[in-house]
This record gives structure tokens, C-alpha cells and sequence, in this order.
């Protein structure tokens, strides 16, 4: 037995002769389905954290081995589904976001070590040269994959938007990581990397005439802050509120650039948040999805860029949401820093 899968209003043309519903088969997630059938879902991790694969239920129901990190629970009663995760429970009918046209697909290069310097006690600012990337369309927000000798790989979002052959990216080290921690013991300038890229869906959407809310924790402040710097020459850019949530006032490795950008950029407002702050800190204390909480009654205007760890991802989405923020208009990259543990993705 298998169920019938048909999609309705995706975000991204089909040719006349495609069918518009395809097959899964009983415990197959719907996004290999729909891969197996010719439709290029949009997705990212593949493994329930990211939430890029997100789709609507508007007839039927799904199941899950386990309920999937990136989707909430108030999102699941909302009648979305991780595609990656879940499976046909019956036939279905959903809405979809396909992989937009003129995607280009990830492929391998070879990058060579231009720089490393340490940004604070525990990040590394990485800048590889890839000259046979030199052309490809990155969009800021995007990753790519570092691969390890055993074919593993650590994923890390660009820092900033590349400049010809070099790309730059914020590392933490990860306490025991297999990669992030040789960074200062193993690597230099001039050792090479195999890297692919460009990986991620995680983008500004230029079409939208929202302001934006961006929320970082920690190192996820790198796609954050490499769309801002791509908007950063358009003449009509939206107005851009960026928190920025960590421990402790020394994790703020990037404070002074960001404090420069709020004095000198018109519509542009910084929040550093501290969650366990010493006591002479000034600023803002607590959790950075509650300070934006605290500041704003009404998100229901703003498009919503979360990146940081599933738990952050997790309590903002549903505090957002309870605010007015369209789900559809929130946007997330979760880093999972265990999986650099594991032996899988960083």
C-alpha cells in the first residue's frame, strides 16, 4: 500500500507536463519520497534540526519516529510537518516551498587556508581561498561543509558575503570536537581543506517589504551578519534590529564593529544580551528571545532571522509566534554543536 502525496501552491514553477502529486510509501519520510519522484523539495539538514523543509498539512496526517528538534510543538498544532521526518500516515495534500529556480547544486572544492586569528577565547576567525569557487553564486546566509579525513563533515556559515576566491567564517571551539579544536593546535596558513559547497536555504527574501528581527546566539551571528553586510549598499534596505544573545560580555567577540554599524548606519539597532553576565555588566541580561519579547508587544510587521542553538530556535519561534510573527516569516539555521561530537555534522 502507499499513499498519495499532492501538492498544492509551492513556491516555485513546475513544467506543464509534471505531475502535481507523487508516492510514499509507508514509513518513508516525504522529502525522499518526493526526491524519488522528481520534486525538489526545499530542505537542509535532513535530520529534523533546521526546519527548512517545512510544509503545510492541509489534508491528512503524518507520523514520526521521533517528534523532530525543529519544528515546535504549537507549529505540529498549526498543521505544519518537517518533510525529512515525517511519514504519510494517509493520503495527503500539502503546501510546499520547492528549491527555488536556478538553484545550484553543492559540489567539492579545494580550499586553502588564507588566514587564522582568534576573534575571543573560543572563536576562530577562518578565511579560506577557493579559487575554483571564485564564480559561484553563495548567497549570504548559506554554509558550507569542511570534510574530514574519514568523509564526515563540519558544517560553518559564511561570515560575511565572499569576495572572489576568499570566504571567511566565525568557528567556536567546540570543548572535545574532532575539527574546532584543532583549528589551534593542527591547522596553519596554507594547509588545504576539502570543502563543498554552496550548502543552505537560509537567505534574506528580497521580495519581502518587512523590517527585519534578527536574532543571533553565539556563533550565530555569522549568517546574521553576512546578509547585513550584503544589504548594506541597497539603497532601500529595511530597517534592521539584530540581538545578539551570549554568556558572558567576553563572548562578544564582535561588539565594537556592531556598536560602530548602530551609531553609523541609519535603521540599525543593536541589542547584546548576556545570559550569565558578572555583575558590573550594564546591558541586558537573560535570554536573548526575552529581551526581543520584552521589547515588542507586536512582531506581526517584522520577517524573523533566528540562528543559534535548537533550544534558542525553539523558544523564539513559539514566543515570536504569540506575538503576532507569522510563521511563515520566520526564517532559522539551528546549529547542533553535538553532532561535532558525534562524528556528523557541526
Amino acid at each position: 500500500m502507499s499513499y498519495r502525496i499532492t501538492l498544492s501552491n509551492t513556491s516555485a514553477n513546475t513544467s506543464a507536463d509534471t505531475p502535481e502529486s507523487f508516492e510514499a510509501q509507508p514509513g518513508e519520510p516525504l522529502l525522499e519520497a518526493a526526491e524519488r519522484a522528481g520534486f525538489p523539495l526545499a530542505h537542509d539538514c535532513r535530520f529534523g534540526g533546521c526546519g527548512a523543509c517545512r510544509v503545510k498539512l492541509i489534508e491528512g496526517s503524518v507520523e514520526y519516529d521521533e517528534f523532530p528538534f525543529g519544528l515546535t510543538e504549537e507549529e505540529a498544532e498549526a498543521g505544519y510537518a518537517l518533510a525529512c521526518q515525517a511519514c504519510a500516515q494517509s493520503d495527503l495534500t500539502i503546501s510546499a516551498k520547492l528549491l527555488p529556480a536556478g538553484h545550484i547544486p553543492a559540489d567539492f572544492h579545494v580550499a586553502t587556508i588564507e588566514r587564522l586569528e582568534k576573534l575571543s577565547h573560543d572563536v576562530t576567525h577562518l578565511v579560506l581561498r577557493i579559487p575554483s569557487a571564485s564564480e559561484v553564486v553563495f548567497h549570504p546566509g548559506q554554509y558550507l561543509n569542511v570534510m574530514l579525513d574519514d568523509g564526515s563533515p563540519r558544517s560553518f556559515s559564511m561570515a560575511s558575503p565572499h569576495r572572489g576566491e576568499l570566504f571567511d567564517f566565525h568557528i567556536r571551539r567546540v570543548p572535545g570536537g574532532h575539527f574546532t579544536g584543532r583549528l589551534e593546535t593542527h591547522y596553519q596558513a596554507g594547509d588545504t581543506l576539502d570543502v563543498e559547497l554552496p550548502l543552505g536555504n537560509f537567505r534574506h527574501d528580497a521580495e519581502s517589504p518587512r523590517d527585519l528581527l534578527m536574532v543571533g546566539g553565539g556563533t550565530g551571528l555569522a549568517p546574521l551578519k553576512s546578509i547585513i553586510e550584503s544589504l548594506l549598499d541597497e539603497p532601500n534596505r529595511p530597517s534592521i534590529t539584530l540581538y545578539w544573545g551570549v554568556r558572558r560580555a567576553e563572548d562578544l567577540y564582535l561588539d565594537e564593529q556592531l556598536n560602530d554599524w548602530a551609531r553609523t548606519l541609519p535603521d540599525f539597532r543593536y541589542v547584546p544580551v548576556l545570559s550569565d553576565p558578572d555583575p558590573e555588566w550594564g546591558g541586558r541580561r537573560g535570554f536573548v528571545h526575552e529581551a526581543v519579547c520584552q521589547d515588542f508587544d507586536d512582531l506581526s510587521s517584522f520577517d524573523a532571522y533566528l540562528c543559534g542553538p535548537p533550544p534558542m530556535i525553539a523558544a523564539a519561534k513559539t514566543s515570536f509566534a504569540q506575538r503576532g510573527l507569522d510563521v511563515e516569516r520566520i526564517y532559522a539555521d539551528s546549529f547542533n554543536f553535538t553532532h561535532e561530537l558525534e562524528g556528523s555534522v557541526a
